[in-house]
């Protein structure tokens, strides 16, 4: 049973009907009243039965006589992530996504999903791994598996987390193997996509093959990386930026084990420093990018995402970073892979 039918119960249907129901799905105890079209109608809990029962009603009574007549509803595609997050404030726990005919399309329940990201992913899981040899002779990198599961389906999963319902995957090497493991998403509650290259592409020219996208905002990333970034912070900062595109950082400390001099024009020093430390940020493999922007990419020839970077600066558009303070972790050597074999003993991702 899917998170809508989950939810929902049929206008003509009993009171005991509701009753069972709101049993089964205890904590989450709340149903939405629909018509045969699943237009919204109104909501229903424990308490509004009760209500009713002290007013008099009985079993025979319809189930409108019962409901909250005006509930708490999302227009699909038509709000932002505060707005959401006000209802999170509000201890909202779920709410019924709408289309323009007040028909249920989805449910957001906070407790499966932190928000609705409003965009679509593509995650690149097309690379040998072959620093990562013998271990990749067989099995695409992507599918490695870190703890109890393979890399990329951390990714996955914290997309879905976040409210991602399209994800398009990029593969090549040994990808017969990810179309097995996922299939079409379904079982994640999701539509994942998959687009081939016959040639390769760089690291972000495959993203052309994708035939369409839902949304106007694109989350393009390695399915080779362990992070808990905040996609929800990422997509706000990148949206009140109104940037263009926004590239996810790590920070890169390197530490001098003398005393810096800081030189003027001439000879003179200016300042001393003893043994400093210098924060530098680099490309964590994490984007979003504009629709419109894809335009830039030449088709059918390799192309990297770092073109695409200096293409957005050359046409002077805004490109903004964004810097990851939680983990993250580039699984591209033994060392690596060894290490997050433990990192994820103690993280949660």
């Amino acid at each position: 049973m899917n998170i809508v039918e989950k939810h929902i119960i049929y206008f003509g249907q009993s009171v005991r009907d509701a009753l069972i129901k709101l049993d089964e799905i205890a904590p989450s105890s709340i149903l939405f009243v629909v018509d045969e079209e699943r237009k919204l109608l109104g909501s229903l809990t424990d308490g509004d039965l009760r209500r009713g029962f002290i007013k008099g009603f009985g079993f025979d009574n319809k189930l409108l006589d019962f409901v909250q007549s005006s509930p708490i509803s999302i227009k699909h595609n038509e709000y932002d992530l505060n707005q959401l997050e006000r209802f999170r404030k509000d201890l909202l726990k779920i709410i019924p996504i709408v289309n323009d005919d007040k028909v249920i399309v989805d449910i957001l329940d906070f407790s499966i999903r932190k928000t609705l990201i409003p965009a679509d992913a593509v995650l690149m899981a097309g690379g040998k791994g072959k620093r990562l040899r013998p271990l990749t002779e067989n099995t695409p990198k992507p599918l490695l598996k870190v703890g109890d599961k393979p890399i990329i389906e951390y990714n996955i999963d914290r997309l879905i987390n976040f409210g991602i319902k399209t994800i398009n995957l990029s593969i090549n090497y040994l990808g017969e193997q990810l179309i097995d493991y996922f299939k079409d998403g379904t079982q994640k509650g999701i539509e994942i996509k998959y687009v081939k290259e016959d040639k390769p592409l760089g690291t972000i020219g495959s993203v052309l093959l994708v035939e369409n996208f839902y949304n106007d905002d694109i989350i393009v990333m390695n399915s080779d990386l362990l992070t808990n970034i905040d996609f929800a912070d990422f997509f706000k900062i990148y949206k009140e930026s109104n940037a263009d595109m926004a590239v996810a950082a790590t920070s890169y400390h390197v530490d001098v084990p003398y005393a810096v001099l800081e030189v003027g024009d001439g000879v003179e020093v200016k300042s001393l420093k003893e043994k400093p430390r210098y924060t530098y940020y680099s490309n964590a493999g994490i984007y979003i990018i504009k629709k419109e922007i894809l335009k830039m990419i030449p088709e059918n020839q390799f192309y990297d995402i770092t073109d695409l970077m200096e293409r957005v600066l050359e046409m002077n558009l805004k490109l903004v970073t964004y810097p990851i303070n939680g983990y993250w972790l580039d699984v591209g050597k033994h060392e690596d892979f060894k290490k997050a074999q433990e990192d994820i003993k103690h993280i949660k991702l």
